[in-house]
């Protein structure tokens, strides 16, 4: 039993490991820092003063916290997806179809660092929150944000798991990517309060990553406990994990209907 434990971490780690390593071999020391730091300063520096200049300077922290958190989405949603779908452009999903692991370790592995670099992203987006613009985070429940944080980013990365597998069978993946983070940026109360938008959209809001992990970073921010949130965190697990089922079963039934076909190469 210890074997086989063992067997399935170094599997799992691995695999997460490579995986992220191959997708950003071309990156170089300073191209990763400009991703992690200037874009992020940027994103929060344009939704933070707009806001402010539309609704008050006292609200510097809703933009700053917002942006912040949906930050993982860049991870989550492109660098998870390609984590997938690069497979098939490399020529490597053969391989990966062939190797005897178990293949829910494999795909969910696919996310594990790109999780851990979007809680970086976050953390990053709010040391700029708090140098740049005052926000105070004197009140914050430091465990309970950090908790918050990497179910969101892991609830992100279970969207971009799915948009991986669709990456599988479409060549216009930039496309659904691009779409789907603004879609998140607009929906998921980054920068307009949930509450504030129709109904139906508040439904839709509500079944996309990030919403309740942004409303849930945003409470902490401002003295609550991890047990009044729990019941929003929660929810954001059920998000994330019915994203994970739904993209392992499209994963499967591709590799299922390409050994059939013979079209692991075919783009």
């Amino acid at each position: 039993m210890m074997k086989r434990l063992q067997a399935a971490f170094r599997i799992f780690f691995t695999s997460a490991y490579y995986s992220y390593i191959a997708l950003f071999r071309w990156f170089r020391p300073a191209q990763y820092m400009a991703s992690k730091i200037v874009m992020p300063l940027a994103q929060i520096l344009f939704f933070a003063f707009l806001g402010m200049y539309a609704s008050g300077r006292d609200q510097a922290s809703f933009y700053v916290i917002g942006n912040a958190v949906q930050l993982a989405a860049i991870n989550g949603i492109y660098g998870v997806t390609m984590s997938v779908g690069g497979e098939r452009w490399a020529g490597t999903l053969g391989y990966m179809f062939g190797a005897p692991a178990n293949r829910m370790l494999v795909f969910v592995g696919r996310a594990f660092m790109h999780i851990i670099d979007g809680m970086l992203g976050v953390v990053l987006g709010l040391m700029w929150g708090v140098l740049l613009l005052g926000v105070d985070l004197s009140r914050t429940d430091v465990g309970a944000l950090a908790l918050t944080i990497l179910i969101t980013a892991a609830s992100t990365s279970g969207m971009g798991l799915l948009l991986g597998c669709l990456s599988l069978i479409t060549r216009n993946v930039m496309f659904i990517n691009n779409t789907v983070y603004f879609l998140m940026l607009a929906l998921c109360g980054a920068n307009v309060p949930v509450s504030s938008l129709p109904g139906w959209v508040q439904r839709i809001s509500y079944v996309l990553p990030l919403t309740r992990g942004i409303a849930s970073a945003r409470d902490i921010v401002d003295g609550a406990s991890l047990r009044s949130v729990g019941p929003m965190l929660v929810g954001e697990v059920l998000v994330g994990a019915v994203y994970i089922l739904l993209g392992y079963v499209l994963f499967r039934q591709f590799e299922i209907q390409a050994k059939k076909r013979g079209t692991l190469e075919v783009m």
